[in-house]
């Protein structure tokens, strides 16, 4: 049996519905306006050109504009850490990343904490780099809190996204601290070990 996550435990006690991602009740998939452009047509602007783990480039135009979340095609970093982004006004997405985001009853970063906990081995084909279909994609389980009640769900929807949302900037900031107190170690331990050494003391 596998360790609750963090999300499990925020939902403990509150009835839930599960459904899939390729429910058109709750969810969009807007993978039609993607479009992928070769790195020496791109056009330099200020608007993030997003790949399957990060942005890649700055261009001038846009294919979505909007909140949403990029799930990675193909391509991922890491398939036990599969690559969920989150994306919010004008961006470009290429060909290897999906394009989903909430509609009415989902809130769309709820959407994006849920599936940074997924387990996507078992929907991509031979469990190795391989291309995670829409087919697939469309499969995977999601949970909406308190279906009978929209107004409920969504409040205990954007109740959870706040906690993590503070959750993430308190690692973010905690990160950075030990990141600096790293680095000042290394410092003065380099410093330490620059110290000429004494001469040898004769008898």
């Amino acid at each position: 049996m596998s360790t609750p996550s963090f999300m499990d435990r925020l939902l403990d006690g509150v009835a839930v519905e599960w459904t899939v991602l390729g429910d058109e009740r709750f969810v969009e998939v807007a993978n039609a306006a993607r479009q992928p452009v070769k790195a020496s047509l791109r056009v330099a602007g200020k608007v993030p050109y997003y790949g399957a783990n990060n942005i890649q480039d700055y261009v001038d135009g846009y294919t979505h504009d909007g909140e949403y979340v990029l799930i990675a095609e193909d391509g991922s970093a890491s398939l036990e850490n599969y690559s969920i982004q989150y994306a919010i006004g004008k961006f470009w997405a290429n060909n290897h990343v999906h394009v989903v985001r909430g509609k009415q009853g989902l809130n769309t970063k709820f959407l994006f904490y849920y599936l940074r906990i997924v387990d996507f081995i078992p929907y991509l084909p031979n469990k190795d780099r391989s291309k995670l279909t829409k087919g697939e994609m469309i499969k995977i389980p999601l949970p909406i809190p308190c279906p009978e009640n929209p107004k409920k769900s969504l409040e205990i929807q954007g109740e959870i996204v706040r906690i993590l949302d503070t959750f993430t900037e308190l690692t973010a900031e905690l990160t950075a601290e030990l990141t600096l107190r790293q680095k000042q170690y290394e410092h003065y331990r380099n410093l330490l070990l620059s110290f000429p050494k004494p001469a040898v003391i004769e008898a």
